[in-house]
């Protein structure tokens, strides 16, 4: 079993397997910022697996994300219609949450990818990997100076990260997937 695949194993039980280093990673984490940038991924596996390069031009920054039961605000008085209610659907997973208020920190910066490093009853945390576009390592890059191409703007916004994709329903294909592409809106716009 190699290095990767032990790290793997561990963070898939991570309370039993680390035990108290694992609840003073987590009260260290709930002192800190709510975006803190690191100097290397606590999961080098996954990070890896994600697109994770150690080299100039990619940073990693680890996000908190409070749990929320998404309520709208209260209302201020009145009777309200049994229409109206306080409960909002939102259709984005907390991922992705994290990786719009990354990007809203380093604005010259673009979402690579995101993963899952821990949670307890109050918060999630994820760490995102942001590319510099300028840099001239990453544009020497043959396997990530796709993401300079100015069309890549803002990626994280728009959906286009892997945890935008999955809320939009597009990890799918195939039968039972007919109406995802290209957008759920775009085909109830086209009224079939």
């Amino acid at each position: 079993m190699g290095l990767y695949q032990k790290v793997r194993e561990l963070w898939k039980q991570p309370k039993k397997n680390m035990g108290e280093a694992y609840k003073e990673k987590l009260i260290s984490w709930r002192r800190q910022p709510t975006t803190v940038k690191v100097e290397r991924p606590t999961r080098i596996d996954r990070a890896r697996s994600v697109g994770y390069k150690a080299k100039q031009g990619i940073i990693v920054v680890r996000q908190r994300v409070i749990k929320s039961k998404r309520m709208r605000e209260k209302f201020s008085g009145g009777r309200r219609p049994k229409a109206s209610r306080r409960k909002k659907v939102v259709a984005k997973n907390y991922q992705q949450i994290s990786e719009e208020r990354a990007q809203k920190k380093y604005v010259n910066l673009r979402v690579l990818n995101s993963y899952w490093v821990a949670s307890d009853g109050q918060n999630h945390w994820h760490e995102i990997i942001l590319v510099d576009p300028e840099h001239p390592v990453i544009k020497a890059d043959k396997n990530l100076n796709w993401i300079c191409d100015p069309v890549h703007r803002g990626r994280a916004n728009r959906g286009l990260t892997s945890a935008g994709r999955k809320s939009r329903g597009l990890r799918k294909k195939g039968t039972g997937s007919e109406k995802t592409r290209p957008s759920q809106r775009a085909n109830l716009r086209r009224g079939h």
